[in-house]
C-alpha cells in the first residue's frame, strides 16, 4: 500500500575485436598486421564498431563493462593509445568527462576523432524532464549525449561511421566495410521493431518514467514516455539532489501512481530504493543506458541490452505487470 511521502568491455559478440595493442602498433619482424587501429571509449560504441568493422581493422575499447563513463579516468597506456590510433570513437556532447583532455591530446596529435552524438539529431540535456524537477548541477550540458537509447538514431551513427572508417583507417575494404555496416543497419533497424512491439504493451497513460539521472530521454522521444523525473536531476552521475528535489519527486511520483523507479544496472542504487521505500508501492528496475552487461546478463551486446530493457520496461510499466 502506498504510504503519502513525508519531507525529507566489450563482451563477447562473436566478433574479432582485439583489445590488446601490441599487434597494431608493431611487434617482432614482419610479422605485425598491416592493419588500421580505431580506440574507442564506451563499450557500447565498441560494440557496435567491432560490429561494422569485424576484422578489417584492430578495435580497442577503453572502458570495461560497467564503468561508469562520467567517472574514468584512463591509464597511461591508454592516454599513449589514443594518440596512436587512426581513429578515436566517442559519444561526445560531455558523456566521457573523464576522457576529455586525452581525446584532446589524441586530436592535438593529429588523430581524427569521430565524435557519435554529432552526427544524430539531439535533445537538448533535460528535454523530458518535468520542469518542477530539472534542477541543474552546476554543469554545462547543452546537449544530452545518451542517444544509443534510441536505435534509429544508432542508425544514423553507423551510417557515418562507416565513412569516417573508411576515410581515416589505412588498408581497409571500403565494400566489405560498407556491406557489414548495411547488416548492422538492418539488425538495428529489427531491434528498433521489436522494442516497439514490446513497449506496445505499455498503454499511453501509463508510458511514465521515474530515473536514477537523466539517461533515457531519447528512449522516451522515440516511444513517447513522460519523464516525471530523476533521482539525480542531471545527465551525469557526478551531481548530488537537494533534500527538495528528492521531497518533490517523492510527491510527482505518489501523484502520478508511478509504479517503478528505473536505475542503472550496476550503479549505487541507495537514493532509488530509500525514496521507493519511502513512498510505498514502488518497484527499483535496472536497466542499461551507459555500458553493456556482463556475460550471462542478457545485455552483453548494444542490441541485447536494449531488447533487455525493452522488455523490463514493459514487465514493469504493463497493467497486468503491477495489478495497478
Amino acid at each position: 500500500m502506498r504510504r503519502h511521502p513525508t519531507p525529507t568491455t566489450l563482451a563477447a559478440t562473436g566478433l574479432a575485436v582485439a583489445v590488446a595493442l601490441a599487434g597494431a602498433c608493431g611487434g617482432a619482424g614482419g610479422d605485425a598486421r598491416d592493419e588500421g587501429t580505431i580506440v574507442v571509449t564506451t563499450p557500447v560504441l565498441g560494440d557496435v564498431v567491432a560490429h561494422v568493422v569485424g576484422d578489417l581493422a584492430t578495435v580497442e575499447v577503453l572502458m570495461p563493462p560497467g564503468a561508469d563513463p562520467h567517472a574514468f579516468q584512463p591509464s597511461a597506456r591508454q592516454a599513449v593509445a589514443l594518440t596512436e590510433a587512426d581513429l578515436v570513437v566517442t559519444t561526445g556532447g560531455g558523456l566521457e568527462v573523464g576522457l576529455a583532455d586525452a581525446v584532446e591530446g589524441a586530436r592535438d596529435a593529429g588523430v581524427p576523432v569521430f565524435e557519435a552524438v554529432d552526427h544524430v539529431e539531439p535533445l537538448p540535456a533535460g528535454a523530458h524532464d518535468e520542469e518542477e524537477h530539472a534542477v541543474g548541477d552546476g554543469h554545462d550540458h547543452d546537449v544530452d549525449p545518451h542517444f544509443s537509447t534510441d536505435p534509429l538514431r544508432m542508425v544514423d551513427v553507423v551510417d557515418a561511421l562507416a565513412e569516417a572508417i573508411a576515410d581515416e583507417v589505412p588498408g581497409v575494404d571500403r565494400g566489405a566495410l560498407r556491406g557489414q555496416a548495411d547488416a548492422y543497419v538492418e539488425e538495428l533497424r529489427r531491434l528498433d521493431r521489436d522494442m516497439g512491439a514490446a513497449i506496445a504493451r505499455i498503454p499511453d497513460d501509463r508510458r511514465t518514467l521515474v530515473t536514477d539521472h537523466h539517461v533515457f530521454g531519447y528512449l522516451a522521444d522515440r516511444w513517447h514516455f513522460r519523464v516525471v523525473g530523476a533521482v539525480v536531476p542531471s545527465p551525469t552521475t557526478e551531481a548530488a539532489p537537494s533534500a527538495r528535489h528528492l521531497d518533490e519527486l517523492a510527491q510527482a511520483v505518489a501523484d502520478h501512481d508511478v509504479p517503478a523507479i528505473f536505475v542503472e544496472a550496476g550503479r549505487d542504487d541507495r537514493l532509488a530504493r530509500t525514496l521507493a521505500e519511502e513512498i510505498g508501492d514502488v518497484e527499483v528496475v535496472e536497466l542499461y543506458g551507459e555500458t553493456l552487461g556482463e556475460p550471462g546478463s542478457g545485455a552483453e551486446t548494444y542490441l541485447g541490452m536494449m531488447r533487455t530493457n525493452a522488455s523490463r520496461l514493459a514487465d514493469a510499466l504493463a497493467p497486468e505487470a503491477g495489478g495497478r
